[in-house]
């Protein structure tokens, strides 16, 4: 891949430090007016692809078992987080105990970051129902205090995929249902559809060619998906916070989950 150009680098960080200042996450913006605005979208599109390339990737695809989902997924709620949206709320932002251990092979978040850190917990957020009947959002309400947790980044800092236990083929942890030029949409298994966890995470800029992939998979009918392995890097922090939701078949769960997400800690 290319070598990052530093004058693109710096301007793409200093533009995305001004945005953690102004405290605008994607959730926000769209709330307010119906689509994201990062603000280099608003200078003209994408960061400068250099910006967002990670060096050494070789990304592959898995075959789909079951039918393919034949949605626009940057308009379908249950692909795309961004696009169903989220509220910022009061919620504690701190690890909870809500049960026991449940799965030990669950996705560990420690493994977002290179270091498997705790990060600081910056934002909690409560995403938004679905009414299908209008196809348009219904209200936050959640047995959960949060369903969607905002963590502490440096802008530009690699991303990588959360540890789990599972295997869904080859070595592979993570099917890829959705890649935006911000955000990404993970899940342990081979099916195009929501059984068992899936992993939405915002405010991330896509390797450019895991995201080419993904579109070219898309474009052909979704027969095969990208694969990624526990703990691969797959983007770079856009700013200073990323936003991480966390599904099990279907039904988003509490992202500070110490027994689920974060054991050990």
């Amino acid at each position: 891949m290319s070598v990052v150009i530093n004058s693109q680098r710096g301007l793409f960080v200093a533009l995305v430090v001004l945005l953690g200042l102004l405290g605008l996450t994607a959730a926000e913006a769209e709330a307010q007016n119906g689509k994201k605005h990062y603000l280099p979208a608003l200078l003209g599109g994408r960061p400068p692809a250099a910006a967002c390339e990670l060096p050494n990737t070789n990304y592959h695809s898995l075959t789909v078992d079951g039918p393919s989902l034949a949605v626009d997924p940057d308009r379908d709620e249950n692909l795309n987080l961004s696009y169903r949206g989220y509220k910022k709320n009061n919620a504690p932002r701190k690890l909870v105990v809500l049960g026991a251990v449940f799965d030990t092979k669950a996705p560990q978040f420690p493994g977002l970051f290179a270091d498997r850190r705790t990060p600081a917990f910056t934002s909690t957020y409560q995403r938004y129902r679905w009414d299908e009947g209008c196809d348009c959002r219904l209200d936050t309400y959640s047995r959960w205090e949060a369903t969607v947790l905002g963590m502490g980044v440096k802008p530009g800092e690699t991303i990588y995929t959360p540890d789990s236990g599972y295997d869904i083929g080859g070595g592979y942890e993570y099917m890829v249902m959705f890649a935006g030029e911000s955000d990404i949409t993970l899940h342990v298994g081979r099916e195009d559809n929501f059984p068992g966890y899936v992993i939405h995470i915002d405010g991330v800029c896509v390797d450019p060619d895991l995201l080419a992939l993904y579109r070219q998979l898309h474009a052909a009918g979704r027969d095969e998906l990208p694969a990624l392995r526990g703990h691969q890097p797959f983007g770079r922090a856009l700013g200073n916070e990323i936003q991480i939701a966390v599904r099990d078949s279907g039904s988003f769960m509490d992202p500070r989950s110490r027994n689920d997400w974060w054991q050990g800690r």
